[in-house]
């Protein structure tokens, strides 16, 4: 990574971020299939078009700054994916799978607000009121997504989960 001025450290950081929400819309779909819960199948789903919505918004950045992405991989986030992909292979589909999905997807959710907190800053100290706009917009959605996931857990998915564990 040769970074050497802010401007850089903005489009790395964009780059990295668009590389991450690339790899999270190949992914949805197979947690969705993965998942038993329908209210956690529904919220994969959903966050698979809000996934869509952010990718566009990235683009509409790169459009009112006139920059360029580099072609680089979100490492951090290929990371997850394959945690994700672990959980699938080794935990049979069900309540308890469903938990470590959860627990996988808001590790996720918390990167990417990570993510969108950074660049939000990034874009306000630059001046860019108009991606700092569509950032913070994006950020919302990550926010509610996560907040999501929690009630699905906490509304049932978590208790069934360990009572399905003891019984086995």
């Amino acid at each position: 990574m040769s970074v050497k001025n802010f401007e850089e450290l903005f489009i790395h950081e964009l780059s990295d971020t668009y590389s991450a929400e690339k790899q999270m819309s190949k992914a949805l779909p197979r947690l969705a299939r993965a998942a038993d819960n329908p209210k956690l199948v529904a919220a994969f789903e959903a966050h698979l078009e809000e996934t869509q919505g952010q990718i566009e918004r990235i683009d509409q950045i790169v459009e009112l700054m006139g920059i360029k992405l580099k072609r680089i991989k979100c490492a951090a986030m290929e990371g997850l994916v394959e945690e994700s992909k672990d959980v699938i292979d080794s935990i049979e589909k069900g309540p308890l799978r469903d938990a470590a999905l959860i627990g996988g997807a808001q590790k996720v959710e918390h990167y990417e607000i990570a993510a969108y907190g950074t660049l939000a800053a990034l874009a306000k100290q630059q001046g860019q009121r108009d991606a700092l706009r569509l950032l913070l917009e994006t950020l919302k959605e990550e926010k509610s997504t996560d907040e999501k996931l929690t009630m699905i857990a906490e509304q049932g998915g978590n208790e069934r989960a360990q009572a399905d564990s003891k019984a086995a």
